[in-house]
C-alpha cells in the first residue's frame, strides 16, 4: 500500500511538471506569437504609409515623355515628371538612376529658309525669320521635338523623404553637336547682312549655348507632404507653363511658341532656362504653387536677377496656370554681327565669341488653360510682355550663356514701353489610342513703341554705322516695316499626325503656315516675287512661310 502511494505520488509529481514544462512552452510562444504580430503590424503600417505616398506622388500631374523642347530656344520641365513618378516604374534604371532620352529626324522643305545649320538644336529656320531666303529640303532633325539624353534620379533619404536630381543635354542627332543656338549666331557673324542673306545657314536666339547639361541641370529634396525644393540650372515656370499647355508642346516645327522661345522666357528666349535658379513647388489637394528665382552672376553680365510665380489647380479633366514674373537684363539677340561691327570690335572683348544684343527688363503675366473630355484635348494660353530699359546697364563684353560675350550692347532701344500680347488655342483629338491629330493656332501683336520725334539717334554702345534705336522721326503712328519698333503681328496655323506604332517609336507629318508683319517683319528681305532685292528690303509689310515635313521620334 505504501509502495502504491509513493508511485503515485511520483506520477503526480512529474504530471504536475509537465504542466508547468508545457505552461512555460505557451507562455514563451503567446510571447514570440505577440512580438511576431508588433512587427508584422507595423511593417503593415510602413506599407500603407509607403503606398499612400507613392498613390500622392501619381496623383500629381506629369509632363510629358517625349521631353518636348523648342528650337534653339526651349527646354521641358522634365523635373515635374522626375518628382511626380517614381524611377522604379522606368525601363532604363538602376539602384532610382534612369537613363532616359529622345531621337527625332526625318525630312522637311521649307519654303523661305537657310542651309542647315549642324550647331543648333532646332536646325532649320522654320519660322519665317530675317535670314530666311530660298527655299531648302533635306534633312528634317528635331521637328516634332528636340533629341536629348538625361540622367535623372530619386532616392528615398528619409522617411518618405527623397533626393531627386536631373542632368539633360539636348544635341542635333543629324551631325551629334550639343545643342547651341548661341554658337550658331556667332558662326554667321560677318558672313553676310540683308539683303545678301544666302551666304549664311540657319540660326537664331536660344537658350543654349553647347555646354555639357545645356538643358537642365539641378538637385534637391522632395517629399509628397511639404512640397519639392531644387537648385541649379532649370526651366522658367513660364516656359512650363508653355510646354504643358500646347496642343503641339515641343515641336520646332509647328510650334510658334516653341519655336520662337521668348513665350516661355518672359520676353526673351534665352530666360527660358535660368541659371544660379531656386525653385519650390507644393501640392495641396488640387491646388498647385511655384516660386523660382535667378540670382544674377554680379558685375557686367547679362545673367540678371528674375522672379517667377505660378498658382494652379485641377479639376474634373480642367487645368489652369496662372503666372506673374519679373526678368532683369534680359538678353535678346536678334540677328548676326555684320562684317563692320566684326571689324570694330576688339578681339579681346570676347572670348569664344561676340553677339549683339538688346538688353531690357521684362514684366510678364500669363495664364493658360486645357480640358480633357473623352478622346478630346482642348488648350489655350496668353501671355502679356512689357519690355523696358534696364536699371542696370551693361557694358560692351557684357557676359552671356556658354562663354560668349555681348560685344554691342543696346541698353536704350525702348525710350517707351514695347508691348507684346500673345495668345494661342490648340486641339488633340486620339483617333485611336496610339494615333493623335493636333492643330493649333498662334497669335502674336506687337505696339508701335517707336520714340516719336528724335530722329535717327544711334543708341548702341560701341556705335558702328546702322544700328538705330527704335525712333520714329517722322512723328507719327507707324504700322509698316520700316522700323522694328512699329506695330506689327506674327500668325501660325498647324496642323500634326502623330502615330504611335510602337512601344518606343512614333511615325509623325505635319505642317504650318506663318506670317508676320508690320514692325516684327522689319529687316526681312523676302517678297512674293523676287528675293534679295534691295529696293524692297525693309519696305516689303508682309513676309510668309510654310514647312511640310515628316519623321521618326524614338524615345526611351
Amino acid at each position: 500500500m505504501k509502495r502504491t502511494f509513493i508511485t503515485a505520488a511520483a506520477v503526480l509529481a512529474f504530471a504536475a511538471t509537465a504542466h508547468a514544462d508545457e505552461l512555460t512552452d505557451i507562455q514563451a510562444q503567446a510571447k514570440q506569437l505577440q512580438q511576431q504580430n508588433q512587427a508584422l503590424a507595423k511593417r503593415l503600417a510602413d506599407l500603407e504609409k509607403r503606398q499612400k505616398a507613392i498613390e500622392a506622388q501619381k496623383a500629381q500631374p506629369v509632363a510629358s515623355t517625349a521631353n518636348p523642347v523648342d528650337s534653339m530656344a526651349a527646354d521641358l520641365p522634365y523635373k515635374a515628371a522626375v518628382k511626380a513618378r517614381p524611377p522604379e516604374n522606368e525601363d532604363l534604371c538602376w539602384h532610382g538612376v534612369c537613363l532616359y532620352g529622345n531621337f527625332d529626324m526625318g525630312l522637311s522643305y521649307v519654303q523661305h529658309g537657310n542651309p542647315f545649320n549642324a550647331m543648333a538644336g532646332g536646325p532649320q529656320n522654320y519660322v519665317v525669320e530675317k535670314a530666311s531666303n530660298g527655299s531648302q529640303f533635306g534633312v528634317g532633325a528635331n521637328q516634332m521635338s528636340t533629341s536629348f539624353i538625361g540622367l535623372r534620379g530619386k532616392q528615398e533619404i528619409s522617411d518618405n523623404l527623397y533626393a531627386v536630381f536631373n542632368l539633360q543635354t539636348l544635341f542635333n542627332p543629324a551631325s551629334g553637336a550639343n545643342a547651341n543656338g548661341i554658337g550658331a549666331i556667332v558662326q554667321n557673324n560677318g558672313l553676310g547682312a540683308a539683303p545678301q542673306f544666302q551666304n549664311v545657314n540657319s540660326y537664331g536666339d536660344s537658350s543654349k549655348a553647347g555646354v555639357m547639361f545645356n538643358n537642365v541641370a539641378y538637385f534637391g529634396i522632395s517629399s509628397p507632404t511639404y512640397g519639392t525644393f531644387t537648385m541649379g540650372r532649370q526651366s522658367a515656370l513660364s516656359s512650363d507653363l508653355v510646354v504643358n499647355y500646347d496642343s503641339l508642346s515641343g515641336s520646332n516645327a509647328w510650334s510658334a511658341i516653341t519655336f520662337e522661345g521668348a513665350t516661355g522666357g518672359g520676353g526673351d528666349t534665352e530666360n527660358r532656362i535660368y541659371d544660379n535658379s531656386y525653385e519650390y513647388r507644393l501640392n495641396v489637394g488640387p491646388v498647385r504653387l511655384a516660386a523660382e528665382a535667378q540670382l544674377r552672376n554680379g558685375g557686367n553680365s547679362a545673367t540678371g536677377n528674375a522672379f517667377e510665380g505660378d498658382i494652379g489647380f485641377d479639376y474634373m479633366g480642367f487645368s489652369m496656370d496662372f503666372i506673374g514674373g519679373k526678368i532683369y537684363d534680359a538678353l535678346s539677340v536678334g540677328t548676326t554681327l555684320s562684317a563692320a561691327q566684326v571689324a570694330l570690335i576688339s578681339p579681346a572683348t570676347c572670348s569664344l565669341g561676340c553677339l549683339s544684343g538688346v538688353i531690357s527688363d521684362n514684366t510678364i503675366f500669363a495664364v493658360a488653360a486645357k480640358y480633357t473630355i473623352g478622346q478630346w484635348k482642348l488648350y489655350g494660353g496668353y501671355e502679356h510682355i512689357d519690355y523696358a530699359n534696364p536699371n542696370n546697364p551693361l557694358a560692351p563684353g557684357a557676359f552671356a550663356a556658354g562663354g560668349y560675350n555681348v560685344g554691342i550692347v543696346n541698353d536704350a532701344f525702348y525710350q517707351t514701353d514695347r508691348i507684346m500680347n500673345i495668345f494661342w488655342v490648340g486641339v488633340k483629338y486620339a483617333v485611336t489610342p496610339t494615333f493623335d491629330i493636333m492643330g493649333a493656332y498662334y497669335g502674336y501683336r506687337q505696339n508701335n513703341f517707336l520714340q516719336s520725334g528724335v530722329g535717327a539717334t544711334v543708341l548702341s554702345n560701341p556705335t558702328p554705322a546702322g544700328v538705330v534705336g527704335a525712333v520714329n522721326p517722322a512723328n507719327v503712328g507707324c504700322t509698316s516695316s520700316a522700323f522694328a519698333g512699329c506695330s506689327g503681328s506674327m500668325d501660325m496655323v498647324s496642323i500634326a499626325l502623330d502615330w504611335r506604332f510602337a512601344r518606343h517609336v512614333d511615325l509623325y507629318a505635319g505642317v504650318s503656315y506663318s506670317q508676320k508683319t508690320g514692325g516684327l517683319a522689319n529687316g526681312y528681305n523676302l517678297t512674293a516675287t523676287n528675293l534679295n532685292n534691295a529696293a524692297t528690303y525693309n519696305t516689303f509689310n508682309k513676309v510668309s512661310n510654310y514647312d511640310p515635313g515628316i519623321g521618326l521620334r524614338y524615345q526611351f
